[in-house]
């Protein structure tokens, strides 16, 4: 038996450290590794095949049908067409049918279409050339017959074709640089490190050479994120052992930059990569609209059963009596008088239920998905909220949620990079209670009339001059910063920014940026990293080298990080930077009061402070830090919290060297926004990691406080002072004492007749109001913590961890007026609040994209939040309640005159309409008018929107979808139905006989009705529109002779493939007659003038703030989307703000004035 089998089983399985199901092993080059060393076990793996398509040829059509089927209306419709089918109906299956058809086709080709265009990419992608290496020599082959363990080489500018190892590449340092704008929309190089056994093997036959196995976490979609450990196999020495975290790691879909080409081994192909795992959609938020609707539409789905419970009764008590039940044209057969009776009665009630089924609009979702859809590019083509400094523009990844955005109650959003520019200034530095204040840096540019080292306060004396310079190093060396390739000032590091050559930085952090060009004006620069050694060039113009021993990462929990490095003397430094919360517990030794003070002054005046701290390590204790950090590495098992164990240990007894101060200037009308969404009764709560000083400042310079607020703390340091429940009780006496007298303008959080309040909160308070208490409820100070909240009118959260981010919006979004919550940020500590939030929006800025990737809809600047909620949201939501509502007030119009017949026809089930009328009412006759309106109408002007973000307030809280809005369009459209049916009724008593003695028929009457009905609908959108333009006359005015052609060729001519005609002539006969020309007029306007005097008399006696600013500044006439504006405003001035396709001012052609 093979001892080494049972060697490898016993240590995989009794093992306590680590769960080995987890991991995976893989045998470099496929090359079992020496005898006796490790078990060769081989694994089967998926191959490099990427599917991203959903359906096959086979499966498309019953997998397609099923999704859409497990929609309720669908599914519906369905069952009435199958029992349509089943039993005897008054109406032909096709009028149920060809609708669902309708409906479940378009879909369809839809879907299908675009998982062709899927399947086009996916076989691209698969059949991409790879080269990868087999026995010594460099062989071709197709991408997806790439296996698990495959040497591959990249050359620069390709794309890694899987997830791999990074073994070596042609530079020296065994470094490459990869973008990765595909994964997560960063354009910036990163360096990634090859292992350190490997990265001298250059050619494929040193490659094919090593043995190796790699032992690492299974697939997880965490792109920054991997745990690894290799086993290089020399010829009789044990394995070395190297741990492999993500900078060894090549994601599939990065690019290979500035390097000539890499060695790597697969790891993870085709759907096991992390950009395959990422393919998974978020979970699906819903609007309050489409929850709206699906209420509406279960009220209607009663008021149908009821309608054909009330019917089915009716007609048995009428067929009580024989003559009326077996009249003497209509005899039953033998075996109809032995059915049994509730067996009839339910067929009958099937047959009521498929007659008055239309009540159920099954096209309303459909034309809402258009809507959505097609209104989507609105946000897109907008102008207005394109950033021209980056180049970048909204974008939306969801159009689910368009309507939402007019329903916002809560605006929770980050600081840095949402409200600030992320675009750091470095201010000054306090050394040993010393300030310095270099040159002005900003970006790499020195501003103007700037010139050496300003002094506040005294020279330092001889015995800090050593501590200075200390600290100018740990600034050079604590970072994590690249120098852009430049072969002439890399091979020239005496060209100093002092000789007219400044080294260009590049950082994943914009505040290491700022602080490595700070310190360059004070004399010491970052010349490069080369072969682990830190390059510096002092005051002196001396380059001082330090060898690069360790890198302890910044992470968010921490708050610092650290390195450890060798100088050319012999002395081990270990230099820390980081937080001032998390840097003074650590010091023991240090002018800590006088720092402190400075960094207490600088975080009141808005800067971001860091404090660096350092000690020296002895050859000892440096190698109890290698073990401690080597086993903590390679771990596979709880690795972070393994090294998290370890940095606390080794970071610790520091010695204070000073702090630095950076400004982080504030975006581009960023107040303004936060005032407007104020006014538009939006409350702003800003979640932030910074230190409370830092935050408040940035809260009065953008205006969320202002200077009458007065501020409440509800913080660590007050708990401190008193307990958890004194200050929430102090707290809330303090803001309710005035709830009782004076009333408060809850909603908006501004008061002008009362004292308004701001709340700041710390994470660890927070942690303390969201801990279950002793008798398991943590429910009374939760509700307590939300009375204060409504109560001010801006919070502001500091020292968040982004899951109490999260925590905050998931609190509010949960508590008991359910409002509707936008988080917005910038950064991956964002990303939790974003999918918490009912919409989530991500802002394009520097700290990557994946708040930008994992939001709802994405935007350049935090300023265009403003144009975005009060227009475009405003607009959305007015435009999708108008349309929602119009489509059960135009169906309650078609169906009631139908149940009204039934006291006319004995309860028979005989229809009023034509079959093709039932048909092709909600799919031709009224559709399109509906969805124009839902797409273009302005109600009020844009710029009048944006002057006044109180109109916004109007439709707050789901305002036009209320019930009492929804029963006075249901109303409304029971008075139409009635006036349609007993109108025409009246008309046809007196008027039974045309001029030629022909008798009007039930067919005639129906068509009379539905004519009425078809004129009456349309012209009450008419009357509802705004803003008019030549597509709005095109389609209303085009629907209706749509109409009137239809009926006069459907009636007109005798249809070979029908089995009756019982339609022949009918509408000409109808139009013959004069009273029936007076009976479609008279009756139309009667229809319509209920709504015209309801509207008039609200607009007189009780106007809304939006009717009152319709009055003041009326809606001027529309012009085409498609044509050049006509009218008052130039062209430059009417496409100012929307421009799509065509649009002479971006070089297309003609100009496209699309309104929304």
């Amino acid at each position: 038996m093979d001892c080494s089998l049972v060697r490898t089983l016993v240590r995989r399985y009794c093992a306590g450290e680590e769960n080995w199901v987890d991991s995976r092993t893989i045998y470099v080059g496929h090359r079992e590794p020496p005898p006796g060393t490790e078990a060769y076990i081989p694994q089967r793996y998926p191959d490099n095949r990427i599917v991203s398509s959903k359906y096959t040829f086979w499966n498309f059509i019953p997998k397609n049908l099923f999704e859409q089927f497990r929609r309720i209306a669908n599914f519906y419709f369905l069952i009435i067409f199958l029992v349509q089918l089943i039993i005897d109906t008054p109406t032909s299956p096709v009028t149920s049918g060809l609708p669902l058809f309708f409906v479940i086709t378009v879909t369809a080709i839809k879907q299908g279409y675009e998982d062709w265009l899927r399947h086009k990419a996916d076989s691209a992608m698969n059949q991409c050339p790879v080269h990868f290496i087999q026995h010594g020599k460099l062989v071709r082959k197709q991408s997806r017959k790439l296996r698990v363990g495959d040497i591959v080489m990249v050359k620069e500018n390709e794309t890694f074709p899987c997830d791999l190892i990074f073994l070596s590449s042609n530079r020296g340092d065994g470094t490459c640089h990869v973008t990765t704008a595909s994964l997560d929309g960063e354009s910036s190089h990163k360096t990634h490190y090859a292992v350190q056994d490997t990265k001298g093997f250059h050619t494929e036959e040193d490659i094919d050479g090593l043995h190796a196995t790699i032992e690492c976490e299974q697939p997880q979609p965490d792109l920054y994120r991997f745990v690894g450990r290799i086993n290089v196999y020399s010829d009789l020495n044990d394995p070395v052992v190297r741990p492999l975290g993500s900078e060894n790691l090549l994601l599939r879909g990065a690019k290979l930059k500035n390097t000539e080409k890499i060695f790597g081994v697969a790891i993870y192909t085709g759907m096991e990569t992390k950009m395959a795992l990422n393919y998974q959609s978020k979970s699906q938020k819903r609007s309050a609209v489409e929850k709206s609707m699906n209420v509406f539409l279960i009220v209607y789905l009663c008021i149908l059963i009821s309608k054909a419970l009330i019917n089915t009764v009716l007609k048995y008590v009428w067929q009580s009596e024989p003559f009326r039940d077996e009249p003497w044209y209509n005899q039953k057969t033998e075996s109809e008088r032995q059915r049994n009776l509730f067996l009839r009665a339910f067929t009958d009630f099937l047959a009521f239920m498929v007659l008055f089924n239309y009540i159920i609009p099954v096209s309303m979702y459909v034309t809402v998905e258009m809507q959505k859809f097609l209104g989507s590019y609105f946000i897109t083509w907008d102008e207005d909220m394109f950033d021209e400094e980056t180049g970048e523009g909204p974008v939306v990844n969801t159009s689910d949620l368009n309507e939402e955005l007019g329903q916002v109650e809560y605006v929770f959003t980050d600081k840095t990079g949402t409200l600030t520019e992320n675009n750091m200034e470095f201010k000054e530095c306090c050394i040993e209670g010393h300030v310095y204040v270099p040159h002005v840096v900003c970006n790499g540019q020195v501003l103007p009339n700037a010139s050496g080292i300003d002094m506040i306060d005294s020279s330092p004396g001889v015995s800090s001059r050593e501590r200075e310079e200390l600290f100018f190093r740990a600034l050079c060396l604590c970072h994590t910063v690249q120098v852009k390739d430049d072969e002439d000032s890399v091979d020239s590091p005496q060209k100093s920014p002092d000789s007219g050559k400044s080294c260009v930085y590049i950082s994943s952090s914009p505040d290491e940026v700022a602080l490595v060009e700070g310190v360059q004006r004070l004399g010491f620069t970052y010349l490069r990293l080369k072969d682990n050694y830190m390059e510096i060039l002092n005051r002196d113009n001396d380059v001082e080298r330090f060898e690069l021993l360790e890198i302890l990462s910044f992470d968010s929990v921490r708050r610092r990080m650290s390195v450890i490095v060798k100088s050319a003397t012999g002395e081990i430094y270990l230099f820390c930077k980081g937080a001032d919360s998390s840097i003074f517990p650590r010091v023991i030794e240090g002018k800590v009061d006088q720092i402190r003070s400075r960094v207490e002054r600088n975080a009141a005046e808005g800067l971001r402070t860091l404090c660096v701290a350092y000690k020296r390590l002895t050859q000892e204790e440096y190698g109890g830090v290698c073990q401690l950090l080597q086993a903590a590495k390679v771990a596979l098992q709880d690795r972070e919290k393994k090294l998290a164990e370890a940095y606390e240990q080794i970071e610790k007894d520091l010695i204070l060297l000073g702090a630095t101060a950076v400004e982080d200037r504030l975006q581009e009308k960023a107040a303004d926004t936060i005032e407007a969404l104020q006014k538009a009764g939006i409350k702003v709560w800003v979640l932030t990691g910074d230190k409370m000083e830092t935050a408040a400042a940035t809260c009065y310079a953008c205006r969320l406080f202002r200077r009458d607020t007065q501020l409440l703390e509800l913080t660590t340091k007050k708990i401190e002072e008193q307990s958890l429940h004194d200050v929430l009780l102090e707290l809330s006496k303090t803001v309710l004492h005035y709830s009782g007298s004076l009333t408060r303008d809850n909603f908006s959080g501004f008061s002008t007749d009362m004292q308004d309040y701001g709340l700041i909160i710390d994470g660890a308070a927070l942690s303390l109001i969201m801990k279950p208490r002793e008798d398991g409820s943590s429910s009374n100070y939760r509700e307590l913590f939300l009375d204060i909240c409504r109560s001010c009118s801006a919070v502001l959260c500091c020292r968040m961890a982004p899951l109490q981010k999260a925590q905050i919006v998931k609190l509010i979004k949960f508590s008991k007026e359910h409002p509707i919550t936008l988080a917005i940020g910038d950064g991956a500590n964002d990303v939790s609040m974003i999918l918490e939030a009912h919409v989530g929006i991500g802002v394009i800025g520097k700290e990557g994209r994946q708040a930008a990737r994992n939001s709802d809809y994405a935007v350049p600047k935090f300023k265009h939040l403003k144009k975005m909620l009060l227009v475009h949201g405003h607009f959305y939501y007015v435009r999708i309640s108008e349309l929602v509502q119009y489509f059960f007030y135009k169906n309650v119009c078609f169906i009631f005159p139908q149940f009204l017949y039934q006291f006319f026809c004995g309860f028979s089930q005989q229809t009023l309409y034509d079959t093709a009328y039932l048909t092709l009412y909600n799919i031709s006759f009224t559709s399109l008018p509906i969805l124009l309106y839902s797409l273009m109408e302005q109600h009020v002007s844009i710029d009048v929107l944006k002057r006044d973000p109180s109109l916004y307030r109007d439709i707050a809280k789901n305002a036009l979808l209320r019930w009492r809005v929804f029963i006075y369009w249901t109303f409304l459209g029971v008075f139409d139905a009635l006036v349609f049916f007993f109108g025409a009724y009246f008309v046809f008593e007196n008027t039974t006989v045309t001029s030629n003695g022909q008798i009007f028929g039930n067919w005639t009457f129906g068509t009379l009705v539905f004519t009425v009905m078809v004129f009456t609908v349309t012209l009450k959108l008419a009357l509802d529109t705004r803003y008019w333009t030549w597509i709005n006359h095109f389609v209303i005015w085009g629907s209706l002779l749509f109409y009137v052609v239809f009926s006069l060729l459907w009636g007109g001519i005798i249809w070979p493939f029908l089995n009756y005609q019982r339609m022949y002539y009918v509408f000409i006969q109808m139009l013959s007659s004069g009273p029936a020309w007076l009976a479609i007029v008279l009756l139309v306007t009667v229809s319509l003038l209920p709504d015209v005097l309801k509207k008039v008399l609200c607009r007189q006696l009780r106007p809304t703030a939006t009717e009152r600013v319709q009055d003041m500044h009326p809606q001027p006439r529309g012009h085409s989307p498609l044509a050049s504006p006509q009218g008052p405003h130039p062209p430059e001035v009417a496409c100012r703000s929307w421009r799509g396709p065509g649009c002479p001012h971006s070089g297309h052609g003609s100009c496209l004035e699309t309104p929304l």
